[in-house]
């Protein structure tokens, strides 16, 4: 369906009904990356995705501006109003995830419980975050001046996600496919306004929330295993779990044992 928020046409997915789970994507994502983890929850509870602002069937505004995790803070708060839903357990993925921490604080009577999957709350220091934004920038313009093939073939190759390569080749194909029909401007400026550098930091915060938090880390993305033993040393009521022989976007390399592990974390929230 599409819901007008804010000025915004937000493209949002429902299925099922129950506890309301909110499934949020990372950056190049949309909402059929949760497809098979959907499938498998859906049949006990109301599954939430959404695209989020320069993603999937959403739109992408010309104004940097206007994609800043408050703004989109605001806006998801609005969907979930107009859903008819007081409060729900968030999951995010990476770029969703610090979205889905950023709503978390700016709303915590909003959220049960956060599920966060490779996930980070900003960078710790002013000069990290000037660094990470000249960096998010000039990709930002590469987008815009090389177009979304030339791109998503630098995205295949980076770092973080080589463990994707062991994905069968419609698996890869179909990833490359979702990631080629992402608008140029929406990714532009969702880097500009909500990139790691651009957000709040909020590693200074992590010990006043009280809600359950669970930070899900694949065993090889070892960047995000260790900003996950730093959060627990900050609020040592979150709960880490490594998912074995799994890198960043352990959703997609293991989907069923990825909706199996939310299945007994919502059973035990």
């Amino acid at each position: 369906m599409i819901l007008q928020v804010n000025d915004i046409r937000y493209f949002v997915e429902v299925k099922g009904e129950g506890e309301p789970l909110v499934f949020l994507h990372g950056f190049t994502g949309d909402t059929t990356t949760w497809s098979k983890i959907i499938d498998q929850l859906s049949t006990a509870y109301r599954c939430i995705s959404i695209d989020l602002i320069g993603h999937g069937r959403t739109e992408s505004p010309e104004d940097p501006s206007r994609y800043t995790m408050d703004h989109v803070s605001n806006d998801l708060d609005s969907i979930l109003s107009a859903l008819e839903v007081d409060q729900a357990i968030l999951i995010g993925y990476s770029m969703g995830g610090r979205t889905a921490l950023h709503f978390t604080m700016m709303y915590p009577q909003k959220v049960k419980s956060l599920i966060l999957e490779s996930a980070s709350p900003g960078l710790k220091t002013s000069e990290e975050s000037v660094d990470r934004r000249k960096k998010d920038h000039a990709l930002a313009d590469r987008i815009m001046r090389e177009g979304m093939e030339a791109f998503v073939d630098f995205w295949e190759e980076i770092p973080l996600f080589a463990s994707q390569k062991r994905l069968t080749e419609d698996e890869r194909a179909e990833i490359r496919k979702q990631r080629l029909a992402q608008s140029p401007l929406g990714l532009s400026n969702s880097l500009k306004g909500m990139g790691t550098g651009a957000q709040a930091s909020w590693w200074d915060k992590l010990g006043e929330l009280s809600l359950p938090v669970h930070l899900l880390v694949g065993e090889l993305d070892q960047k995000f295993v260790y900003i996950a033993e730093e959060m627990k040393k900050l609020n040592p009521d979150f709960q880490i779990m490594t998912i074995y022989n799994t890198g960043h976007a352990i959703h997609v390399e293991e989907p069923r044992k990825f909706g199996t592990i939310i299945e007994d974390l919502l059973l035990t929230t």
